[in-house]
C-alpha cells in the first residue's frame, strides 16, 4: 500500500538531517538548515513533496507545542509582571511600523488601503523563530529575552483585528459593530475560562492523573489540553497559537509543569522543525534570482526601519541603549502571521500576485538572515554604541529614571551591587542586615520604581556604562558583585569596572564554567559559575552521606576553586587529596520501636547487649519529642522511642525486623 504522507516525511526528515548535520559542522543553527531544506526540497526548486498542503498542517503542530512549552514556562504572575512590555512596548511597535510602512509604500502608487495593510504584514515578526534562538542560547530570562516576548505576545493578539479590519478597508463588510462586539466578549470568555482553569480545575485534574502513575495517561491529558484550548480559541475568532500559549499558562500554575514539559519537548522539536521547512517551501527559487537585487534592498530596508523602530519602543519603556537594540535586532524579520494574513489580503483583493512573491520573497529572506543576525547582535550593538548616535541614546537612557533621594556622594568603602534578581536582592538583605553600606544597578525599569518606593538604594542604568559607573563612585568601593545572567553584557561590564578602579574586590555570576577562564582574565577576582556550584554541592553531600571526613571534603572542594574549576572539567583521573577510609558500608538510620520478645523493650543497653548482640550502635533517642545524645549503658528503651542507629545495612535490618 502506497502512502505519499510517510514518503513526504521521509524526504522532509533525511533532507533536513543531511543538511542540519553539515552546517552544525560549520557552527550554523538548525533552524537555518530547515528554512534551507524547505527551499530546496519545495514546489518552486527540485519540487520532492507530492502534497505541500500536508505538511502544512503538520509544521502548524509545531507552532501549537512551541507556544504551549513558552506558556508553560511563564506563570500568570510573570506575565502579569512584563504587562507594560507587552501592552505599552507593543502597541508603539505595531502602530509606528504600520505607520512608517504605509507612508513609504504609499509613495510607490499603492492605496492607502493597500499601504496600511501592507503595514500589518511589515508589523508581524516571527515568534516561532525568535523564541527558540532565545531559547537555543539561553537567553529567554535576560532583559532583551523578556522584551522580545513581550512585544511578540502583542503582535499575537493584534493579528485577530488586523484579520477583521481587513475586510471592512476593502469595502466587503457589512455589520462591523457586531464584528468588534462579538470579538470582545469571546477574548473576555476565552480570558475567564483561563484564570478559572489555572487555579482550580487543571491543577485537580491533573492530580488524579498523575496519581495513577500512568506515563501514558498523563501525556495524553497534556496533549488534550494543548489542543482543547487551541481549538476553543480558533473557534472564537483568535489564533491558535495563541490558545495554545494560554494552555500552556493555565498548566504552569499547578505543580505538574516541569514534568508535562519534558514529555512536550522531543515532539516540540520534531513539529517546529516541519514549520521552519514549511515556510522555506514557499520561496519560488526563479522569482528570487531574477529580482534579487530588488529583494535584498527591500529586506535591508525592512531591517533597518523595523529594528530602529523596535529599538525605540525599547527605550521609551526605559531600558538601556544596548538592550534596545538588541531587541531590535531580534524582532527585525517578517513572521509567520503575516503570512496567514497575506492569504486574506490576497482573498480580499489587498495584495496581488506580484507583490505577494516580493512579499514572500522579503519575509522568508529576512528569516534566513534571523540566524545570522543573532550570532552577530552583541558585535553590531557593541560597534553602534561606540558611534556618536549610541553614545547620545546611551545616555539618554541611563538618565531616564532620576536618582530621587538616594545620597550617594558619602558613598566610601560600600558594595554595588550589579543586577536585582534572586541573587543581588539576597546579597542586598545580607548587607542590610550587617550594617554594610550598598547600592544597587538595575536595568528593568519597574523593579527600580518598586524598589524605590520600599527606600531600596537603587537605581537605573547600565552598568557598562562609565558614567553610570563614576555615578556610584565604584573607584572608592571595596567590592563589587555582578549578578546578572548575560554573559556578553557581564564582560562589558568587568571591562567598564576594571578601566575605572583597579582596587575593589569584584565577584562575578556565570552559567557555565567554560566562562570563567574569560572573566577573571578581564579582570574578575572570584567566578562563580551556577554549574559549577550546582555539582560540588551535590559531590559534598554525597561524599558526607559516604561518611567522609568534613575536612577533607573542604580540601576537596578548595582545591577544586583553587584550580578555576578545571578539575571538574578534566576526564583525567583525580589526584587522591584525602586519606582512603577503609570503613563499612554504614548508615546512620531511625528507627521507631514496637514490641518485641521482650529482648530490648523495657531493657536497659547495657542489658539487651545491643552492639555485641546485633552489630549496632544507638547513638542518639527521641522521647516524647526530646533528643538525647549523651546517655549511657543504663538507659532503658521503652515502646515508641525514635532511636538513631548506626551500623551496616544487614544488621540494622535485622534488629528492625526485632523490635517494629
Amino acid at each position: 500500500m502506497h502512502l505519499p504522507l510517510l514518503q513526504d516525511l521521509l524526504i522532509l526528515i533525511g533532507f533536513s538531517t543531511l543538511i542540519v548535520l553539515l552546517l552544525s559542522k560549520a557552527k550554523l543553527p538548525s533552524i537555518l538548515g530547515f528554512l534551507l531544506t524547505g527551499v530546496i526540497i519545495g514546489p518552486f526548486s527540485l519540487s520532492l513533496i507530492s502534497d505541500p498542503h500536508e505538511v502544512e498542517i503538520i509544521s502548524e503542530i509545531g507552532v501549537i507545542l512551541l507556544m504551549f512549552v513558552i506558556g508553560m514556562e511563564l506563570s500568570i504572575k510573570q506575565l502579569a509582571s512584563i504587562k507594560k512590555t507587552v501592552f505599552i512596548g507593543g502597541l508603539l511597535q505595531v502602530l509606528l511600523t504600520i505607520t512608517v510602512t504605509t507612508v513609504v509604500y504609499a509613495f510607490s502608487g499603492a492605496t492607502w488601503a493597500e499601504a496600511v495593510f501592507m503595514g500589518f504584514l511589515i508589523s508581524l515578526s516571527s515568534t516561532a523563530i525568535v523564541l527558540r534562538m532565545f531559547q537555543d542560547r539561553n537567553e529567554m530570562s535576560t532583559a532583551q529575552g523578556r522584551n522580545a516576548l513581550g512585544i511578540l505576545i502583542f503582535q499575537d493578539l493584534v493579528v485577530v483585528p488586523m484579520m477583521l479590519i481587513v475586510p471592512i478597508m476593502s469595502g466587503q463588510s457589512e455589520s462591523i459593530v457586531n464584528s468588534v462586539l462579538s470579538l470582545l466578549i469571546k477574548s473576555a470568555l476565552v480570558i475567564v475560562i483561563t484564570i478559572i482553569s489555572a487555579r482550580y480545575l487543571v491543577p485537580k485534574l491533573l492530580h488524579e492523573v498523575a496519581r495513577t502513575r500512568s506515563k501514558e495517561l498523563f501525556l495524553l491529558t497534556t496533549f488534550t489540553i494543548c489542543f482543547a484550548v487551541a481549538f476553543l480559541t480558533s473557534e472564537a475568532g483568535l489564533s491558535l497559537a495563541l490558545g495554545a500559549f494560554l494552555a500552556g499558562l493555565i498548566i504552569s500554575e499547578s505543580e505538574y509543569s516541569h514534568q508535562v514539559t519534558s514529555f512536550i519537548l522531543p515532539f516540540r522539536a520534531m513539529f517546529t522543525s516541519f514549520f521552519f521547512i514549511s515556510v522555506g517551501m514557499l520561496l519560488d527559487i526563479q522569482f528570487f534570482f531574477s529580482n534579487i537585487l530588488i529583494v535584498l534592498g527591500i529586506t535591508i530596508g525592512v531591517f533597518i526601519l523595523k529594528g530602529s523602530i523596535v529599538a525605540l519602543a525599547v527605550l521609551i519603556l526605559k531600558y538601556p541603549a544596548r538592550i534596545a537594540i538588541l531587541t531590535g535586532l531580534a524582532l527585525f524579520q517578517v513572521g509567520e502571521f503575516a503570512f496567514i494574513l497575506s492569504k486574506i489580503g490576497i482573498e480580499y483583493g489587498m495584495l496581488t500576485e506580484a507583490m505577494n512573491q516580493y512579499f514572500l520573497a522579503v519575509s522568508i529572506t529576512s528569516m534566513l538572515f534571523t540566524p545570522f543576525v543573532f550570532i552577530s547582535s552583541e558585535k553590531i550593538a557593541s560597534l553602534f554604541l561606540k558611534s556618536k548616535l549610541g553614545n547620545v541614546l546611551n545616555k539618554t537612557a541611563s538618565q531616564n529614571i532620576p536618582d530621587n533621594n538616594i545620597n550617594l556622594e558619602e558613598l566610601k568603602d560600600h558594595l554595588v551591587i550589579i543586577g536585582f534578581g534572586m541573587n543581588g536582592s539576597h546579597l542586598a538583605k545580607a548587607a542590610e542586615a550587617n550594617n554594610i553600606r550598598y547600592v544597587i544597578i538595575e536595568v528593568n525599569a519597574d523593579i527600580v520604581k518598586n524598589e524605590r518606593t520600599k527606600g531600596t538604594p537603587i537605581l537605573f542604568g547600565n552598568a557598562s556604562d562609565s558614567h553610570i559607573l563614576e555615578h556610584v563612585h565604584v573607584r572608592n568601593s571595596r567590592a563589587i558583585v555582578i549578578a546578572i545572567s548575560d554573559y556578553e553584557e557581564t564582560m562589558n561590564i568587568v571591562r567598564a569596572v576594571r578601566s575605572i578602579c583597579h582596587t575593589a574586590y569584584m565577584v562575578v555570576r556565570s552559567k557555565y564554567v567554560h566562562e570563567s577562564t574569560e572573566l577573571l582574565a578581564l579582570g574578575a577576582d572570584d567566578v562563580i559559575p551556577e554549574e559549577f556550584e550546582t555539582s560540588i554541592e551535590i559531590s559534598s553531600r554525597v561524599l558526607h552521606r559516604f561518611l567522609v571526613p568534613t575536612e577533607d571534603i573542604e580540601q576537596f572542594t578548595s582545591m577544586v576553586r583553587a584550580d578555576n574549576y578545571h578539575l571538574l572539567e578534566t576526564t583525567e583521573k583525580l589526584p587522591k587529596t584525602y586519606k582512603s577510609q577503609s570503613l563499612p558500608d554504614l548508615h546512620i538510620t531511625t528507627l521507631k520501636v514496637g514490641r518485641d520478645s521482650g529482648s530490648v523493650v523495657g531493657k536497659s543497653i547495657g542489658e539487651s547487649n545491643i552492639r555485641k548482640r546485633f552489630g549496632v550502635n544507638i547513638v542518639g533517642i527521641c522521647r516524647d519529642d526530646q533528643l538525647h545524645f549523651h546517655f549511657d549503658a543504663s538507659e532503658k528503651i521503652i515502646q515508641n522511642d525514635l532511636l538513631f542507629v548506626y551500623g551496616e545495612p544487614g544488621r540494622v535490618n535485622k534488629f528492625h525486623e526485632l523490635i517494629s
